[in-house]
């Protein structure tokens, strides 16, 4: 293997274990208090290290270093050119942590070198603190106190740590979007004034985009118990016929029905039903299939490969050989992941680890340098106009159910995402995993085709799991979570449905009357249909019944309040009269309260 090879593959290593630890960092800092706090310390211990030192010259450093060698090595560095524009910036941050990680590994001798490697990466870094912060948990201590003294030295000469870095603020303290790699302190201020709920120029001045012609907006709703409760709503900026198409989504994570997966019937990707012989993966855990090379290729940028294939989570290009045992543990964890998949039948479980998946093809988007992109990475979808929000930050503001997954659900998506990508693992812990299928669970909207299929296994009601189907969820070919239409509650007569008439995942919002600018958006979670032989009462029983098991609320829309009227709640279980269940996480209730 020549240098160029090693250099570029020790540093997809450096590049994969900064992209796991950037998506845990900002889960952390913006959901966890005490780790918000623990790190204002970790950056007054960072600025207070960084006074000058008291002693004199030529005393000896860390490992024996002279500290006159440490001066000639921080004149070396800084005589070099720094990189002029932020393509280049990231090539050599790049390339510079790379030969760091190399060097480390040759022993002491190599130890000044190394720590000039990763301060050369620090000057260019974004975000000088955190990364040190980062580099205290991954360089080796010798060189990560020898990068230290550099920083020293750099300081006591009033030199910048960063070129055109800003003053790092001691202050900062709040929920930090994604930025492609750990978030700045940039990032956190403009969280603070842009970003923010309950900011009026924040999160719903952005979203959803202005052309799909709906806002979010919060009203106060029954909570079922006699109260009220806060809740967003979907409501219409402008006027729409009956009949009129109200906007067109595509979903951010899909997934086929399990007892069609693999049949070769319609295709894993956008669930179109297939016509002729489906394209088959030579290496491919679910035995999935596809009605072209695009689906194929966009499956696999988005989750399949990081999933159930063996090759590397990371794009071809900067990705590291995998040693035979790691392949090993990575097969044996997609077989057991695969094997759960299809004893449990559940959508939100597959949902959530191709969310996960997409999170980090999209994070490894951001790390590439602008304008250049690879096979086998996907950026994220675009759901605003104008800010810079991740996956995260539009799944963290839903509503969502308190469940609990099987046993060991969590280890096995745990075990595929170890796997993978060392580091990853740590962002799924029990309760965040518990979190992200009650989302998966409350938002999903089933796809169906028609009126829907007629050949899907059933079983007990109280088993199944709920989607949102118009036509009830025996209906549908498969799932889908769909950022906007995820904010559209439940009516059972409700003002518009979701269709697909392209035979595809995109779903379709379709007015079923009149609309004017402002009224509320709604749809029906479940079959709201009177059927042959229902007296009213019992289609009234039957469908919130299915409410109750799928959602946990009564409805209390107009057409339940009236067909009740005669021997109204005669017969209703108490979690048909019960109260609204769905909650969103702590964090956004904090920043919404006034």
């Amino acid at each position: 293997m020549n240098k160029s090879t090693t250099i570029l593959t020790v540093a997809s290593v450096a590049v994969g274990g900064i992209l796991a630890y950037a998506v845990y960092f900002d889960y952390k800092r913006r959901t966890d208090a005490n780790f918000r706090k623990q790190l204002r310390k970790e950056k007054k211990r960072v600025k207070q290290s960084q006074s000058p030192p008291e002693s004199g010259s030529g005393q000896p450093s860390s490992e024996g270093v002279n500290a006159n060698d440490l001066r000639a090595a921080l004149e070396s560095v800084r005589s070099e050119e720094v990189p002029p524009g932020p393509e280049e910036k990231e090539q050599y941050f790049m390339k510079q942590v790379g030969i760091g990680e190399q060097l480390c590994a040759q022993g002491p001798a190599f130890h000044l070198p190394a720590a000039m490697c990763f301060y050369r990466a620090l000057r260019v870094y974004p975000s000088p603190v955190e990364l040190i912060v980062i580099y205290e948990k991954t360089v080796p201590p010798p060189v990560f106190q020898l990068v230290m003294e550099l920083t020293n030295l750099d300081v006591s000469n009033d030199s910048s740590l960063a070129e055109g870095g800003g003053a790092i603020s001691d202050e900062e303290d709040g929920l930090s979007p994604s930025r492609g790699g750990p978030p700045s302190d940039a990032s956190s201020q403009e969280w603070d004034k842009v970003t923010d709920p309950g900011n009026e120029i924040g999160y719903y001045t952005f979203f959803p985009p202005k052309a799909m012609n709906v806002a979010v907006e919060s009203v106060n709703v029954p909570d079922g118990k006699g109260g009220v409760m806060s809740k967003k709503i979907l409501v219409a900026t402008k006027d729409f016929e009956a009949g009129e198409t109200i906007y067109k989504e595509d979903p951010i994570v899909a997934v086929l029905d399990t007892d069609l997966q693999g049949k070769g019937t319609h295709c894993s990707y956008c669930l179109r039903h297939i016509e002729g012989a489906p394209i088959r993966p030579a290496s491919d855990r679910l035995n999935s299939v596809y009605c072209s090379s695009d689906c194929q290729t966009q499956h696999r940028a988005h989750s399949q490969t990081l999933l159930f294939t063996l090759e590397s989570a990371l794009p071809a290009a900067i990705a590291p050989e995998i040693p035979g045992k790691s392949r090993e543990d990575r097969d044996k964890a997609q077989v057991a992941f695969v094997e759960y998949l299809k004893e449990s039948k559940k959508a939100a479980s597959e949902l959530v680890a191709r969310f996960i998946a997409r999170q980090v093809s999209a994070e490894t988007a951001k790390m590439l340098p602008r304008g250049i992109s690879l096979p086998g990475v996907a950026s994220e979808p675009v759901l605003t106009d104008g800010g810079e929000y991740s996956l995260y930050d539009h799944l963290e503001r839903l509503r969502y159910l308190e469940v609990q997954p099987a046993e060991h659900e969590t280890r096995v998506l745990r075990d595929v995402l170890q796997t993978a990508l060392p580091g990853l693992e740590q962002f799924i812990t029990d309760e965040r995993h518990a979190t992200f299928v009650g989302k998966m669970s409350y938002n999903s909207y089933g796809v169906y085709f028609g009126e829907g299929r007629d050949d899907k296994p059933t079983g007990r009601p109280e088993e199944v799991e709920k989607t949102r189907t118009p036509y009830g969820t025996s209906k549908q070919v498969g799932t889908g979570f769909y950022g906007v239409s995820s904010y559209i509650s439940h009516n059972c007569a409700p003002s518009a449905k979701p269709v697909f008439p392209t035979g595809t995942v995109q779903l379709h919002l379709t007015a079923t009357r009149a609309l004017k600018k402002g009224d509320e958006i709604s749809v029906a979670y479940v079959d709201v249909s009177q059927h042959s032989g229902e007296t009213l009462e019992v289609a009234r029983r039957r469908r919130r019944t299915e409410l109750a098991r799928g959602w946990r609320f009564a409805c209390s829309c107009k057409r339940c309040a009236e067909d009740g009227l005669d021997g109204e709640g005669e017969g209703e279980s108490e979690s048909e009269k019960g109260r609204d269940e769905s909650r969103v996480e702590d964090v956004v209730t904090r920043a919404e309260k006034p």
